[in-house]
């Protein structure tokens, strides 16, 4: 049974940062695309950032260029989205989402994605 477990968020001021974590219990697959989903009031659910586990290649969003990074502790199964310099357009929900794959590359597409975590909000103020 596969489960990932997500963490952080909560308020947090403009310029400031955070770290959201996402733990995966039960989840066997070497070869993965892992990635960050953002849900604002009364929009669709976009791509943040993403990690092909089996190549280690990351892709951001233009917005999260420069300012966030994707990273993943293979040894805790706990993938990690840093948010640095955070503005009030990045408030929302945050959703982690995992999908097994033999591509070196991902794609922000939900649909695509298997497996959800619960969703963490923070807003920025």
């Amino acid at each position: 049974h596969v489960q990932l477990v997500e963490s952080g968020g909560g308020s947090v001021q403009a310029g400031g940062s955070l770290r959201l974590s996402c733990a995966a219990s039960g989840y066997t697959y070497n070869r993965n695309c892992m990635a960050w989903f953002r849900q604002a009031p009364g929009k669709e659910r976009e791509g943040v950032a993403r990690i092909a586990t089996g190549s280690g290649n990351t892709f951001y969003t233009d917005s999260a260029k420069e300012r966030f990074v994707v990273s993943l502790d293979n040894q805790k199964k706990t993938l990690y989205l840093q948010l640095n310099n955070l503005q009030p357009d990045d408030s929302g929900i945050y959703f982690c989402a995992a999908v097994p794959t033999f591509r070196s590359s991902c794609v922000p597409n939900p649909d695509l994605y298997m497996y959800w975590a619960q969703g963490t909000q923070f807003t920025v103020s």
